[in-house]
């Protein structure tokens, strides 16, 4: 299957037009109750809102619980899972896009291309790396995308890392402009708060270019 693929439920493929999060998170569920509810508070929201999910495919963790919420209240789930091991035997059989990939390189540049912005929710190595790639591909002087990168930080889980963070601008060796992008939220419905302030800023900012090229 090519990474064009786009296998079962494709009744529930999002339109064209339509907004979607690209969410990383845990493929375990962790010891806190919390993390599941904030997960499947999440994905409640983003079915009632009509916006898709981007994610990596899995069955498994918190990465399952939200994208089943999101399916069972009707909404879309892309997952995007590498050919290489035995990761097929992780994927939810349910999606509403299925996309293989070779790589796991692949597999991060796919899944925030398809996106329009980058949500971590708490999780370990994988859930970090992919979150940092998303931010540093945004940072200047790269500045390949401009999409909202947003920490859902329940009950504290990433202050230690926004403490490393601030210690990294005072030691001279991150932007304070580019360590502004690193959003964070306590609960989801305050990240989806977040997040769609800075599409509604990106369009306004957007229109207000058009019309000062109108005659």
């Amino acid at each position: 299957m090519s990474s064009s693929d786009t296998p079962t439920r494709p009744a529930a493929a999002p339109a064209l037009d339509a907004k979607r999060i690209c969410v990383y998170l845990g493929g375990n569920l962790g010891r806190e109750q919390r993390y599941i509810d904030e997960a499947q508070t999440l994905g409640r929201l983003m079915a009632a809102d009509g916006i898709g999910l981007v994610y990596g495919g899995a069955r498994v963790g918190l990465m399952g619980v939200l994208a089943r919420t999101v399916l069972d209240c009707g909404g879309s789930v892309t997952g995007v899972v590498p050919r290489q091991l035995s990761y097929q035997d992780l994927a939810l059989d349910s999606l509403s896009e299925l996309h293989e990939v070779d790589t796991m390189h692949e597999r991060k540049h796919l899944m925030q291309s398809l996106a329009n912005a980058c949500l971590a929710l708490p999780g370990g190595f994988g859930t970090l790396e992919e979150m940092f790639e998303a931010l540093t591909w945004s940072q200047r002087p790269l500045e390949l995308h401009e999409k909202p990168c947003v920490f859902l930080n329940v009950d504290g889980y990433y202050d230690h890392l926004f403490e490393f963070l601030d210690h990294a601008v005072e030691r001279g060796l991150l932007l304070p402009a580019n360590r502004a992008l690193a959003l964070q939220a306590p609960t989801a419905e305050s990240a989806m708060q977040v997040i769609q302030k800075a599409w509604a800023d990106e369009e306004a900012a957007m229109l207000q270019v058009m019309r000062a090229y109108e005659p």
